[in-house]
């Protein structure tokens, strides 16, 4: 049933899989959302690992950043001759998948060309405009990014410095950096590697400020890939993680591109300087909204690669006793160690499919805005700034506690969840800082609040609807949709309280933005509940339409963990509603239910499929042989290449001999 299994794996990570109840490769089918794309990610990767060039030169940890940079350099160019053989180019998921397995996560110059250079092109490009630039992007005949953060803005679009002025008498756009916090700042790719980027910058046309819009702009000449004159450019330094990509600065000085090079699908500039606006305000969000509707479905791969490490460490290791007193125990046994880890299996499989969920709503968002219909963007907007910020945080929280549950070997750079953590929490800020995305959403849970008072319920979209109900009983035993009930009883309460204290703060005479400011915690809380809400309603509408009655069955189990764990997290919510007899029960079910998943939790990492070579961790190997291949990978450090360093012979040792007497 696990497909894992091969002659000579540690024999304690064989007896987990031959526990498990389900087929790995028909679960995987149902997280990646079909079996035909599960498949290929498996050929994909065992294509890859027949190609000798396309291994790591050596372990990424004992890597220098410029080696770093260089091994992805290296890689990308070997994939683009190799690509077309082993992928379908028009499959943005295999083209992805393929960079994951052979880079990996710790960025490369185009890590960003596929999901942030190529779809403003494809989207807010005219017909003209693709045809100029998106075949030459997706050959690869130019290395684009996107560059919108700024040194001193980056959630606040408004504030952004970065101005287009138009010249109606050459027909061009003037660029400016007009102050040192209008420099452009982290886009990745920027630094060396990309010689062209769409560029978001304030509109100027007859001294009138038309705000933030896109403009392709070529950054480099395209035979000596030197900066081009008005061009300022470099890379930012080294970050916490992701070191393989040089994230650069950017600024111009009276840099001139011609009036073509705004993208206009849907804001426009006439020659004669004429501003035509788009249909939605909100319109050149979409690449923001495109990106974080991608982002729960990769944070929870990033959660996905951490559990996948913890769960099978944890299944080799064994410390202390139970009973059995010949042998010690496997600490994947420990109670403790399950709820520090089950749950976030179960949160990992929730990302993973709310993201899916959310990757199709954006996709008919888009041939709805095609066809003129721009009304589910605002809702959109909100529901995937309240995931970005929620996903990204908790997916941080698992990815940390999957590293203390594998000791101290966690530590270590072997196993990697330290990489995976700096890459995966670098989320909580890119695309919008956290607290910025909650109010955002707690903008729209507001409006929907006082659409209820002003006797609008009936506009309510379907995400919101809940605001608008009564609390009803709740009957534990008959299954999700009552612990869903519970959750909108929170959301829903928070939501009400604090739209109160907002709209009493104003009452009161104080400014808007003064009051918004004194009720912001709880209306953050609000936007919590509201985005978990959403996703445990997304988990439980997925696992009910799942077929294969095994894979059924075992989601189910999941599902149950993620339920009762979620709604013991937020007790402080529903003290109105749950009494403290059903809180116990909610707290049995929960250790119960970790009794169930134990026999499948190998399995259920096993399932995202994650092969060694994107894995990267000596702790995480799909065979298990951890320890011997954890000394292997210490002596293979540099500094064992010498006995004695210069830094004993140059200070310590002369230290110590001066101190004999």
């Amino acid at each position: 049933m696990n497909q894992s299994i091969k002659p000579g794996d540690n024999p304690d990570l064989t007896e987990e899989r031959l526990s498990g109840t389900f087929d790995t490769n028909s679960m995987a089918a149902v997280i990646y959302g079909s079996d035909k794309l599960a498949q290929r990610r498996r050929e994909i990767s065992e294509a890859v690992s027949r190609i000798p060039e396309l291994q790591d030169s050596k372990p990424c940890p004992f890597m220098t950043r410029e080696e770093k940079i260089l091994e992805g350099s290296r890689k990308s160019a070997i994939l683009n001759r190799l690509l077309p053989g082993l992928i379908d180019l028009d499959s943005f998921e295999e083209t992805v998948f393929i960079h994951q397995e052979v880079i990996g996560i710790e960025g490369h110059p185009l890590a960003l060309h596929e999901s942030l250079f190529i779809p403003p092109i494809a989207t807010q490009g005219t017909d003209e405009q693709q045809k100029k630039w998106l075949g030459r992007a997706q050959r690869r005949e130019i290395i684009g990014c996107y560059a919108q953060t700024e040194l001193g803005h980056g959630s606040n679009l408004r504030a952004l410095e970065t101005t287009a002025t138009f010249d109606i008498s050459s027909q061009e756009f003037i660029l400016n950096s007009p102050t040192i916090t209008s420099l452009k700042w982290w886009p990745g790719a920027l630094g060396k590697s990309a010689n062209w980027s769409i560029v978001i910058a304030n509109l100027i046309v007859h001294d009138k400020n038309h705000g933030p819009h896109p403009f392709m702009v070529q950054l480099r000449d395209e035979k000596s890939h030197e900066p081009l004159p008005g061009i300022t450019v470099g890379d930012i330094g080294p970050k916490m993680a992701f070191n393989g990509a040089d994230n650069g600065f950017l600024g111009f000085e009276n840099y001139r591109i011609p009036r073509e090079n705004m993208l206009m699908r849907h804001s426009k500039v006439t020659p004669d300087g004429g501003y035509i606006r788009p249909p939605h305000a909100k319109i050149g969000y979409s690449g923001m909204v495109r990106v974080r509707s991608r982002m729960a479905a990769e944070q929870g791969l990033f959660l996905a690669h951490a559990l996948t490490i913890a769960v099978r460490y944890s299944a080799i290791r064994r410390q202390g006793y139970l009973e059995d007193r010949s042998r010690e125990v496997k600490v994947l046994d420990y109670q403790t160690q399950q709820h520090r880890l089950f749950p976030s299996i179960a949160r990992a499989y929730a990302f993973i499919f709310c993201g899916f969920e959310t990757i199709r709503l954006y996709d008919q968002l888009l041939i709805d805005v095609q066809n003129g219909n721009t009304s589910g963007m605002a809702d959109l907007h909100a529901l995937t700034s309240g995931l970005k910020s929620v996903v990204t945080h908790q997916t941080g929280e698992g990815i940390e506690q999957a590293r203390m549950a594998c000791g101290g070997h966690g530590y270590s750079m072997a196993s990697y969840i330290s990489e995976i953590y700096g890459v995966a929490i670098g989320g909580c800020t890119y695309e919008g800082e956290n607290m910025v995305m909650l109010l955002q959403l707690a903008r729209y849970l507001v409006k929907s609040i006082e659409m209820i008072q002003n006797g609008k319920s009936k506009n309510l979209g379907p995400m919101v609807a809940y605001l608008a109900a009564n609390e009803s009983e709740i009957d534990l035993n008959l299954g999700p949709n009552e612990y869903l009930k519970v959750f909108q009883y929170a959301a829903r309460s928070q939501a009400w309280r604090a739209t109160e204290k907002f709209q009493k703060l104003r009452n009161s005479g104080m400014s808007k933005e003064q009051a918004w400011n004194q009720a912001s915690v709880e209306l953050t809380r609000a936007s919590r509940l509201h985005t978990r809400l959403y996703i445990m309603s997304t988990f439980i509408n997925h696992v009910g339409s799942v077929v294969d009655q095994k894979i059924k069955k075992v989601l189910i189990d999941l599902l149950n963990v993620h339920i009762t764990y979620e709604v013991m997290d937020i007790g402080i919510y529903v003290q109105g509603l749950l009494s403290s007899d059903q809180m116990d029960l909610i707290r049995n079910q929960l250790y119960v239910s970790l009794e169930t998943i134990r026999p499948n939790a190998v399995s259920l990492v096993d399932s995202f499929q994650i092969s060694d070579m994107q894995l990267r961790s000596v702790l995480g190997r799909r065979d298990g042989n951890v320890y011997e291949n954890l000394f292997k990978w210490a002596k293979s450090c540099p500094l064992n290449d010498k006995d004695v360093l210069e830094s004993v012979t140059k200070y310590l040792k002369p230290m110590m001999d001066k101190s004999k007497l």
